[in-house]
C-alpha cells in the first residue's frame, strides 16, 4: 500500500474507534443515570420509612386566659381541651383571671411559656387586659366572647353565639394589625364622692337607709385614678359612661346589653356637660353636650352603628359629639339620627333638638369643669375632670375571620 492508502486506512480506523468510544460513553452515561435514579429512590424510600419519618411542622400552642366568673366557663374549658386534642394540637395552657389581675399578667405568662396565640375567654374587660400586654408584640390575640357587649368581637365579625365557629377562627383565621386607643386621666374628680359622703352621713344621722346612704361607695361617684387605660372600640365621657356605671349586674346577667338601656332611661334628664375639646393639640371647641365618644370602630350591640366611618386600622380616631335638648323629644330624634346614619343617611334639618356630630383626630383632650363619668370599652374608670386620648396605629395583632368575598 502506498502512503496515501495507509493514511486513508488510518483515518477510517480512527473514525470507527471514535464512534465506538462515543457509543460506549453514551451507554455508560445512561447506565450511570439509571444507577443514580435507583439510588435516589432507595434513599428516598429510606427517608420516608416508618423508622425515619421527618417530624411534622410544630402545631401552635394555644393559651386560653379565662374569666372564671362567667357562666359556663368550666364546661367550656372541657370542650376546648377536647377540641384541641381532636385537632392534634398540643395541650393548651389554661390560665384564669383574678380580681387583682384581670388578664395582663396571665398574658405575660403565656407569651413567656411560648404560646403561639393568646386567647381572651370572657368579656370586653378580659379582652382589654390581655391586649394591654400584647400591644406592641408580635403575638396574636384571639377572642372567645363570653361578655355582655363583646364589642371588639362584633366589630371584627368574630362569631358571638357559636363557640365552635369562634374556635375555627383561631385555627383558620388571619392575623390583622389593628389600632389601639389610650385614654389617660389627667385630672380626677372627687367632688361627687365628697357630696355623696355628705349625703350618706346626713342619711345615717336621720336613721335613713335609702339609696342616698349607699351612693358614696358606688361606681357612680368613684373618682378616676390618674393613669392611662387601653381601649379598642370606644371611650366616652358623659351620658354613656353614667349609663354603664348605673347598670344592674343581675339584670346584665339575665338580659345582656339591654340592661344598659334600662339604666340609660334613668339618666335621660341629666344635666348637659359644659366641655372644652382640644383636637390634635390645636383646635379648641367649647360646647355643651350629653356625651363625647372617641371611636376606634363604631359597631355596638343591638345592630347599632354609632360611628359609621370609623375604621379599626386607619391610624386615626373618629369623634362623636352627642347632644339632646327638649326632653324625650330630643332623645327620640337622636335615636333616629343614629338609625339613619347606620343606613348611610343624614338628617339635614337645621334646628334639631337631638344630634350627633362627627370629626376625626389623632389626639383629643377633654376638660369638664363639673366632672363626669368616663369609660373605656364598657368598663367604667370613674369620674374625671380632664382626660386625654390618642391612637397607637396598628399596635396589636388580632386573629380575625377570613375577609368576606364580594
Amino acid at each position: 500500500m502506498n502512503p496515501e492508502q495507509w493514511l486513508l486506512a488510518a483515518s477510517i480506523a480512527l473514525t470507527i474507534t471514535a464512534v465506538i468510544l462515543c457509543v460506549l460513553v453514551i451507554v455508560h452515561s445512561r447506565e450511570l443515570n439509571r444507577l443514580k435514579e435507583a439510588l435516589a429512590r432507595l434513599v428516598g424510600s429510606a427517608k420516608t420509612g416508618p423508622d425515619d419519618d421527618e417530624p411534622p411542622a410544630p402545631r401552635p400552642l394555644i393559651a386560653f386566659i379565662a374569666n372564671p366568673s362567667k357562666p359556663g366557663v368550666q364546661d367550656l374549658k372541657t370542650a376546648l381541651l377536647l377540641r384541641c386534642e381532636a385537632e392534634g394540637l398540643p395541650t393548651p395552657l389554661w390560665l384564669e383571671t383574678t380580681i387583682e389581675d384581670p388578664g395582663t399578667g396571665q398574658a405575660r405568662e403565656a407569651v413567656s411559656a411560648g404560646a403561639s396565640i393568646v386567647v381572651a375567654v370572657g368579656g370586653d374587660g378580659t379582652v382589654r387586659a390581655v391586649a394591654t400586654y400584647l400591644t406592641g408584640t408580635t403575638t396574636p390575640m384571639g377572642i372567645l366572647p363570653l361578655g355582655t357587649g363583646n364589642l371588639l368581637a362584633r366589630n371584627l365579625d368574630i362569631p358571638i353565639s357559636n363557640r365552635q365557629d369562634a374556635f375555627d377562627v383561631l385555627l383558620d383565621g388571619v392575623d390583622r394589625r389593628i389600632d389601639v386607643g389610650w385614654l389617660e386621666v389627667l385630672e380626677t374628680d372627687k367632688s361627687a364622692q365628697a357630696h355623696a359622703l355628705h349625703e350618706a352621713r346626713t342619711a345615717r344621722r336621720k336613721g335613713a337607709r335609702d339609696r342616698a346612704a349607699l351612693r358614696a361607695d358606688s361606681s357612680e361617684t368613684a373618682p378616676a385614678k390618674l393613669e392611662k387605660h387601653l381601649f379598642l372600640v370606644i371611650a366616652g365621657v358623659g351620658f354613656d359612661a353614667a349609663m354603664i356605671a348605673d347598670a344592674d349586674n343581675e339584670l346584665k346577667a339575665r338580659m345582656g346589653w339591654i340592661a344598659y338601656f334600662v339604666a340609660g332611661v334613668r339618666h335621660l334628664n341629666g344635666k348637659r356637660l359644659a366641655i372644652n375639646i382640644t383636637l390634635d393639640d390645636a383646635k379648641v371647641v367649647s360646647t355643651q353636650l350629653r356625651t363625647l365618644m372617641v371611636g376606634n370602630c363604631g359597631r355596638l350591640p343591638g345592630g347599632i352603628t354609632l360611628i359609621p366611618d370609623a375604621v379599626i386600622d386607619d391610624g386615626i380616631h373618629d369623634i362623636a359629639a352627642i347632644d339632646t335638648r327638649g326632653g324625650i323629644a330630643g332623645w327620640v330624634q337622636l335615636f333616629g339620627e343614629v338609625v339613619m346614619q347606620g343606613f348611610g343617611m343624614t338628617n339635614t334639618l337645621e334646628h334639631k333638638v337631638g344630634r350627633i356630630d362627627h370629626t376625626r383626630a389623632h389626639t383629643t383632650e377633654l376638660a369638664v369643669d363639673q366632672g363626669a363619668q368616663a369609660q373605656v370599652d364598657g368598663d367604667v374608670i370613674g369620674r374625671a375632670r380632664r382626660v386625654r386620648t390618642w391612637v397607637d396605629p396598628q399596635a396589636l395583632t388580632v386573629r380575625s375571620p377570613l375577609p368576606r368575598l364580594g
